[in-house]
């Protein structure tokens, strides 16, 4: 079992995540029911239609062969670090720099637009059932509750995770079995997989909208210090993420093809958009069914949200330890061992930025929503096909160890579907968001322009700072790069 330090180089005890625990955390981040509510119809109706399913296991195939190679990066660094110290291990500094830079932006952006998705989802539900509460007292009590609990030890999140992921996967096993049960083998039809409806008009739209459906099964290597043996459980984790989270999508969206009916689901979907699989729980599962439905999309909001939460403070955290963001916030919490001061600070953010759409008069979801949820989703598909493009550079450089299997043909794989992906999801900004605004359609610039000031940042450092630019990234590495000489660094702290 390997060892960690805390922020301050002391030994830390050893993890208390085991694989199950941060599955939770991993598929938490991918809210299935959310996805199945709000991004399965808006793929029916401008993507291929009943070829959804099949883009869904494309796009699961594909980021298994990313989790292929990403694994290798989690055992180099120890599980830990994610993004940033996986492209620091393979292409070097100042691209970790900008990596880290953007993965804190994106899961900042990210959890910011499912807190506003909370508070607009649970006051329609709350409206349905009699009750009038506005949604900024609903997102209030859920970014509270996501404070509470990224403030405590990450088992703590983990266990109310499972609870929630039990729930919304269960209803919609419930909803997968009616239907089966009803129509019999006639509601898995094999039209959807038929090459000229799979690859057919609006394909590439049906794999954007799959794609952007996993985003947050990667932070498992955002989670190593917390983890028993990360070496084997944040692998192990992420594989298990991919298959259960792609079979889920493939299956239930297929099993909604049927349901509806080959021929006329692009049409029910683009009729009835968010509530078809409401719906779908109305015909089914009955008038009990859709409210369970309706709970539990609120529930899957505060789960992602807390998910997000939790994987934004980590990227905090280590940022910090290697002196690019103020150091206050690496500090670990001596009982809880949590980023607190990290989760204090992302908490106080999100509440800030949500209280300024509310102070405007914005709606919370056509407006923040869309916009903040799809910047982030850019962000996070990019680092993706930044990570796989790093486990390719050890490759290069001869120092990666291994099946040519799992160095170099799964992650070009990755690579290559990833890249395809951030293609597809710029040239279709304005469907992911949803929103005509000029303003929203030059989001996606802000990521190339905060890698560029973390690319500046390395930089400076570099040529400043030569021993602490040695550093960066080094920390979680198994052979870290030895520190120069004081004398040849000339670094006053060394």
């Amino acid at each position: 079992m390997s060892t960690t330090t805390s922020a301050n180089g002391s030994p830390s005890p050893p993890g208390r995540l085991g694989t199950g625990h941060i599955l939770f955390l991993i598929v938490a981040a991918a809210a299935p029911l959310s996805a199945m509510v709000g991004t399965v119809p808006l793929a029916f109706a401008f993507g291929d239609g009943p070829g959804v399913p099949a883009a869904f296991l494309f796009a699961g195939v594909t980021l298994l062969c990313f989790s292929v190679g990403y694994a290798v990066s989690a055992r180099r660094t120890g599980g830990s670090g994610g993004f940033y110290a996986s492209v620091a291990d393979g292409l070097g500094r100042p691209p970790a720099v900008a990596a880290g830079y953007v993965a804190l932006l994106s899961y900042n952006c990210a959890t910011v637009g499912l807190a506003g998705a909370l508070g607009y989802f649970t006051q329609l539900v709350l409206a349905a059932h009699g009750l009038t509460v506005s949604w900024e007292w609903c997102a209030a009590v859920g970014l509270v509750l996501t404070a509470v609990l990224g403030y405590r030890e990450i088992a703590l999140s983990a266990r109310v995770l499972a609870l929630l992921m039990l729930g919304e996967i269960g209803v919609l096993a419930a909803l997968d079995i009616a239907i089966l049960a009803r129509h019999g083998l006639h509601a898995l039809p094999a039209a959807s997989f038929s090459p000229h409806v799979a690859a057919g008009h609006g394909a590439g739209v049906s794999l954007m909208f799959a794609f952007v459906s996993f985003i947050g099964f990667e932070s498992a290597a955002l989670y190593g210090k917390e983890a028993k043996d990360p070496r084997r459980s944040v692998p192990r984790a992420t594989y298990a993420a991919v298959v259960l989270i792609a079979g889920f999508y493939a299956l239930t969206s297929w099993l909604a093809v049927g349901a509806v009916g080959t021929g006329r689901v692009r049409e029910v979907a683009g009729k009835e958009m968010g509530d078809l699989f409401f719906s779908l729980g109305d015909d089914f599962l009955g008038k009990a069914g859709s409210t369970g439905l309706q709970v539990l999309l609120c529930t899957s909001l505060f789960a992602a949200t807390l998910a997000l939460h939790s994987a934004a403070n980590r990227y905090a955290q280590v940022l910090a330890e290697d002196g690019l963001l103020p150091g206050a916030l690496a500090a670990e919490h001596p009982r809880h061992r949590s980023p607190h001061r990290a989760s204090l600070a992302q908490s106080a953010l999100t509440a800030l930025v949500v209280g300024a759409f509310a102070v405007a008069g914005l709606d919370p979801y056509a407006d923040l929503t869309t916009s903040m949820l799809g910047l982030g989703t850019l962000g996070i598909v990019a680092l993706q096909a930044l990570a796989a493009l790093s486990v390719l550079g050890l490759r290069v450089r001869g120092e990666g160890q291994g099946h040519w299997w799992r160095t170099a043909l799964a992650p070009l794989l990755g690579f290559a579907g990833l890249a395809a992906s951030v293609w597809l999801v710029v040239g279709n900004f304005d469907m992911l968001t949803g929103s005509p605004s000029t303003v929203v359609a030059a989001l996606p610039w802000l990521l190339p322009l905060v890698a560029l000031g973390g690319l500046v940042y390395a930089a400076r450092l570099r040529a400043a700072h030569p021993l602490r630019y040695r550093q960066l990234g080094t920390r979680h590495l198994d052979s870290p790069a030895p520190a120069p000489s004081p004398a040849l660094t000339g670094d006053r702290h060394a």
